[in-house]
């Protein structure tokens, strides 16, 4: 009787120890649920945040390189920015559009767009900076492949409004006689035995 009577009081034991692990199992995964539905409301809010901060920076940078472009040509490309998700990351394309047809601007447009474009870029992200040290780009040959009748004109009075109007100051080198004779100020360099010299 005694062997029984202690069974039971150890079967009875057991038993507290699995209602008190359960006891403890379910708070736990109550507050399991409770984090994972703040998670998935964090998510909805970091993907909305997102997608707000991509729309404008899909619009500004749109919106410069557009406009840089119409500044330079007669029949300008429009420049589109699209975020895309790729490989669990969110990866961005830039391309020219023309009649509604995106071109890749690296293999189905001209120098002097890609040219045009390249420098809008740096502008734009130049403007969505936000601790700005100093308003300064400096640019090896900006807009070397601009050429034909008066675009490098158009080019370098593009340059120059950019800077006025930004409050930008340009120092770029440059061969071509247009964007040299648009400077506030030039500096030439002449080269004698390998060593370069401002003349």
């Amino acid at each position: 009787m005694r062997d029984y009577r202690a069974e039971i009081n150890r079967l009875k034991g057991k038993r507290q120890q699995v209602i008190e692990r359960q006891a403890t199992l379910e708070a736990n995964l109550a507050t399991l649920q409770t984090e994972r539905l703040d998670l998935e409301q964090s998510q909805v809010v970091i993907t909305n945040v997102a997608q707000l901060t991509q729309s404008e920076l899909k619009y500004q940078i749109s919106e410069i390189v557009t406009l840089a472009l119409a500044a330079v040509f007669d029949e300008p490309y429009e420049f589109e920015v699209s975020f895309e998700q790729r490989r669990n990351q969110t990866e961005c394309d830039l391309f020219f559009v023309r009649d509604d047809m995106p071109i890749d601007p690296l293999t189905a447009s001209g120098g002097g767009a890609v040219d045009v474009a390249a420098f809008a870029l740096r502008v734009a992200l130049w403007a969505l900076k936000t601790n700005r040290t100093r308003s300064i780009l400096i640019l090896d040959e900006p807009l070397k492949f601009l050429k034909g009748e008066d675009l490098p004109e158009r080019g370098a009075k593009m340059l120059k409004e950019i800077s006025d109007k930004l409050g930008i100051q340009i120092i770029y080198v440059s061969h071509i006689p247009e964007q040299v004779e648009s400077a506030d100020k030039v500096h030439e360099i002449k080269i004698k035995r390998g060593i370069s010299y401002v003349v």
